[in-house]
């Protein structure tokens, strides 16, 4: 595990997708990830970061990613865990839980 810690970003909209209506919106969902992987592992050394895809000051941002979210090449909210693309659209818990693992990431109880 770095020192500076393991990134955790989120790529959203504050606009859902048309076929996310009935989704959480990409804030909510990176408000939920946050929670959901505080309640399971010592999260010390992860940094959470959410990018808006239509803001364009945002200095840290990948805007490579960002472009490809615009051309629709992936999709909105995006998970990424240290440059990893983890989950598009709705994450999945065990996948985002694997990926903070194999990073060294430990569970609470484990430490």
């Amino acid at each position: 595990m770095k020192d500076e810690g393991i990134r955790v970003v989120v790529y959203g909209a504050d606009v859902k997708c048309a076929s996310c209506v009935n989704a959480p919106g990409s804030r909510e969902t990176y408000e939920w990830l946050q929670a959901a992987i505080g309640r399971k592992f010592n999260d010390s050394h992860i940094i959470y970061a959410y990018y808006d895809i239509h803001e364009e000051k945002q200095a840290d941002a990948d805007h490579s990613i960002i472009q490809q979210i615009l051309n629709g090449e992936l999709f909105y909210p995006l998970v990424m865990i240290e440059n990893e693309v983890v989950a598009e659209g709705d994450p999945r818990l065990k996948k985002v839980y694997q990926v903070l693992e194999r990073h060294g990431i430990k569970q609470l109880g484990n430490l």
